[in-house]
């Protein structure tokens, strides 16, 4: 196995929340406290086309006082760069420094369907909005950028040719560091460039092959977050069905055919022939053959669950990997606990 032990240290452990369903979760206060009293070091939020993903986290900041904020990830669609600069600005002050700056582009069906923006270029427009982001959080004088996708002032069609620039009225604490949820080979390449972290979808310690040319060049102190299905159960089939059920939503649902970036990756990570039968079978309207269509192989490589010792067996191969940090979805403070005595020790 490919091993980083040139930067490596002991992997960091992020408490993932997502996005909400139809309300608010229960005690969220109970789960941010518990996290940070555990050692946990960040906590994650996310957002799609309901709940945000800042404002969850400024609750959290209130309640908490050493762990990390993090979004994964902010929807690039949802706001201008300046906009998601204001915001993390604003959080990073209310949690004295703490923020991690997650991105992400989405798909054209959450981009176009209900950002009612354009999905193309999404690696330019990343890059663009990553630069502005840069140039804010510097705040070395009134921002100016003259972009493909993005221009400061904005001189495009309908412009009046009044604006003016601006140099952002708070003052950052510090560079806020970006990590990018990206997917495509292209896309983690442009990632390692720009950002100070990666949250693939999903990752494979088994598998360092299918993203070893994408980072080998990555700079000392690159970041890895991989979101992981968590659960000690002696039943390692039962424990890994809501992970198939994710998997066939997001590798049958999330994208037309033919673009859908959740089917070309487990497609790359050789899973190619059940990946689009999942999709087919998904798109026919049989979602449950489309579950139970998963490799079980493959929710396993990218999940942790199994007994305490099968555990404690495959956390070697993602330590062992190029991931600085796992990001687990636990519910209550028990298995908060249980979850940070197998990872810390």
């Amino acid at each position: 196995m490919w091993n980083c032990a040139y930067y490596r240290r002991l992997m960091d452990l992020g408490l993932t929340l997502g996005y909400w369903n139809r309300a608010m979760p229960a005690d969220l206060v109970g789960l941010f406290k518990a996290a940070d009293q555990l050692g946990y070091d960040a906590v994650w939020t996310a957002e799609s086309w309901g709940s945000d993903a800042f404002s969850p986290l400024v609750l959290a900041a209130a309640h908490t006082e050493n762990i990390k904020l993090g979004t994964g990830v902010v929807q690039l669609s949802a706001r201008t760069p300046s906009a998601t600069a204001m915001h993390a600005v604003t959080l990073d002050h209310i949690s004295n420094g703490r923020v991690i700056l997650g991105l992400g582009v989405s798909g054209p069906q959450v981009v176009e369907g209900w950002y009612g923006m354009p999905s193309r270029k999404p690696l330019a427009r990343t890059r663009e909005y990553v630069e502005i982001l840069r140039r804010a959080f510097e705040r070395e004088g009134p921002l100016e950028f003259q972009g493909k996708h993005y221009q400061l002032p904005y001189t495009g069609e309908g412009a009046e040719g009044l604006g003016k620039p601006l140099k952002i009225m708070t003052h950052p604490l510090r560079q806020i560091p970006i990590w990018i949820g990206a997917e495509g080979p292209k896309n983690v390449v442009q990632t390692t460039e720009i950002a100070d972290g990666w949250l693939p979808l999903y990752y494979s310690p088994w598998r360092p092959e299918v993203y070893h040319e994408q980072i080998k060049d990555r700079k000392i102190g690159f970041e890895i977050g991989v979101n992981v299905t968590f659960k000690v159960h002696d039943d390692v089939e039962a424990a890994l069905l809501p992970t198939k059920g994710m998997l066939a939503f997001y590798i049958g649902g999330m994208g037309a055919k033919g673009q859908n970036y959740h089917t070309k990756l487990m497609a790359r990570m050789g899973f190619e022939e059940q990946a689009y039968k999942i999709q087919d079978l998904f798109m026919e309207g049989r979602r449950e053959e489309a579950v139970m269509e998963v490799p079980t192989e493959f929710a396993d490589e990218i999940s942790i669950v199994g007994s305490v010792e099968r555990i404690k067996d495959r956390l070697q191969a993602w330590e062992e990997s190029a991931v600085t940090m796992i990001n687990v979805a636990p519910r209550t403070v028990d298995e908060l606990r249980v979850v940070a005595e197998l990872v810390k020790g």
